[in-house]
């Protein structure tokens, strides 16, 4: 994969996050800065997730630890578990806010 073309789908999977987060319901405050995207919960914890260019990654860092998804046909994939990108935030939104998130496959 080109930078480019990382930086497109990194750049749609955040868009998608945020959309997803902002018509849940759930009272968080959204922070979104080039390819980094804060999720700030009332209890005070933060999701953050950020592309990562030089490694063509999508990083996660939250309370439950932090994770590396990389592209594996069409959607993120973690590098340990395999677990897709779109399950791993609709599981840490849910346990931080409570709210299921309906984040479709990325």
């Amino acid at each position: 994969m080109t930078e480019q073309q990382f930086q497109t789908l990194c750049e749609q999977a955040l868009t998608a996050i945020e959309d997803a987060v902002d018509a849940c319901g759930a009272d968080v405050d959204i922070e979104r800065s080039g390819a980094v995207l804060e999720l700030a919960f009332e209890d005070g914890a933060k999701i953050i997730v950020n592309g990562n260019a030089p490694v063509r990654q999508i990083w996660v860092a939250a309370r439950a630890g932090g994770f590396h998804f990389v592209r594996s046909g069409e959607r993120w994939v973690d590098t340990r578990s395999g677990e897709s990108l779109a399950s791993s935030m609709n599981r840490l939104v849910q346990a931080q806010a409570g709210v299921a998130l309906k984040l479709p496959e990325l």
